[in-house]
């Protein structure tokens, strides 16, 4: 049975553009793998903290040292980690906004990035310690920025999943939301990619 990690990140909640692709991408992956578990975290409904100087200690304080309290924020963390290595495929919705990824989307990588736990330093440069898998981003945005300089969001997103393992990386876009004479056919056109991807 395969496991697929539906992470959805629209402060929209389900009525999100990428949130409505992210399920179509579900439907298309369970139509294929019947079987499937299918696990959610929709970070609008489980707001995850964003990292201060006290929850950064926690992960840096030796494990015989911790607090009780600093050894939930470590465990919280794990259990986030825990779910990306449980997952054969992650989809993940990151909607552009303001030429960045969503605030709680930024507080989930900040969970992930563990040194010596998703990855370490060597003489040549960090390396990712998590098992590759596919992972497809679906990335939704109100104006046209593919492969134009405005789009710093695929170059984030690439960086940082690679920093942690994570380089079998499908973008799927869907542009010109905020355009009516674009929405429709981009909206179409990221439904073809997803059913192209999933099928092959």
């Amino acid at each position: 049975m395969k496991t697929l990690l539906q992470i959805n990140s629209s402060v929209f909640g389900e009525n999100g553009q990428s949130s409505q692709l992210n399920n179509q991408l579900v439907q298309e992956w369970l139509e294929k793998n019947p079987d499937s578990k299918i696990i959610k975290r929709d970070l609008t409904q489980e707001v995850i903290p964003h990292l201060d100087a006290s929850r950064v200690s926690s992960f840096f304080t030796p494990a015989d040292q911790r607090s009780a309290e600093q050894q939930a924020v470590v465990d919280y963390s794990d259990s986030l980690i825990n779910e990306i290595k449980q997952a054969d495929a992650i989809v993940l919705g990151a909607p552009m906004y303001n030429f960045s990824i969503p605030t709680q989307l930024k507080a989930y990588f900040d969970h992930l990035a563990r040194a010596g736990v998703t990855f370490k330093y060597t003489e040549t440069g960090p390396v990712g310690l998590l098992s590759n898998k596919p992972v497809y981003v679906i990335t939704t945005r109100g104006g046209v920025h593919k492969n134009q300089p405005s789009d710093s969001l695929t170059a984030m997103i690439t960086s940082f999943l690679n920093l942690i393992g994570l380089s079998d990386l499908h973008f799927i876009y869907a542009e010109g939301l905020n355009m009516a004479e674009r929405k429709d056919a981009s909206l179409i056109d990221a439904k073809k990619v997803i059913h192209a991807e999933i099928a092959a």
